[in-house]
């Protein structure tokens, strides 16, 4: 066993918009006490998904990286990086130099435009992480828990485990999780209000080993 291990390091990746990767990514760090980045921040930049992240979180560890790129308009970075009059370039999302755990937030689906011809998923694949993929029940989330599934699966892409956000439906869950044969890295109830001790409850039942033993 090497004496200095590679640190814990992926991806949080949806299965579609507003299935709350923010939320789960600070439930993420705060549980393994990991530096976070968001390579992409879309609109919302006075109230940015790493200021969240920084807000929910207490441990006195994480670092917040700075993102690749900031976008002003709410929308699909392809087409807020075209209002803004830029095009984002991969070889400018590099991930940030850290000696500790790090978890990377991306902006939307896996295959959500960054611009005409790249991907999200093609950006998990250049920073060549595993995959966290968070699901949320609603008519068609098996369906789209299934297609993220099969993306990653057919480019090779390392998926540690399922995170369920939100109200539980176990018909759902069970077999998402029988079919995809995926590990259920936790589930992450309802709540009214998210609370830096809301994200520490959940935070204390993070499955670890099914994330730490992929590294």
């Amino acid at each position: 066993m090497s004496l200095n291990p590679k640190p814990t390091q992926f991806i949080v990746a949806g299965i579609g918009t507003e299935i709350g990767k923010t939320v789960v990514s600070a439930i993420l760090v705060e549980a393994l006490q990991a530096d976070y980045w968001k390579p992409v921040q879309s609109g919302a930049l006075t109230d940015s998904d790493t200021n969240t992240v920084r807000e929910l979180v207490r441990n006195p560890v994480s670092q917040f990286h700075a993102e690749a790129y900031r976008l002003t308009q709410p929308l699909s970075p392809h087409a807020a990086a075209e209002l803004d009059g830029i095009t984002i370039e991969p070889e400018v999302i590099t991930l940030p130099q850290t000696d500790n755990a790090l978890v990377v937030e991306l902006a939307g689906g896996l295959l959500v435009p960054l611009n005409r011809t790249y991907l999200n998923i093609d950006l998990v694949q250049q920073l060549d992480l595993p995959v966290v993929l968070v699901s949320r029940n609603y008519l068609g989330s098996i369906n789209h828990t299934l297609l993220s599934v099969e993306a990653c699966r057919s480019r090779k892409i390392e998926i540690l485990g399922i995170i369920f956000n939100g109200a539980s439906n176990p018909a759902t869950e069970d077999f998402i999780l029988a079919y995809t044969t995926l590990p259920c890295i936790a589930r992450i109830g309802q709540e009214g209000q998210i609370t830096p001790e809301i994200i520490n409850k959940y935070a204390s039942l993070i499955d670890l080993e099914a994330i730490r033993n992929s590294n």
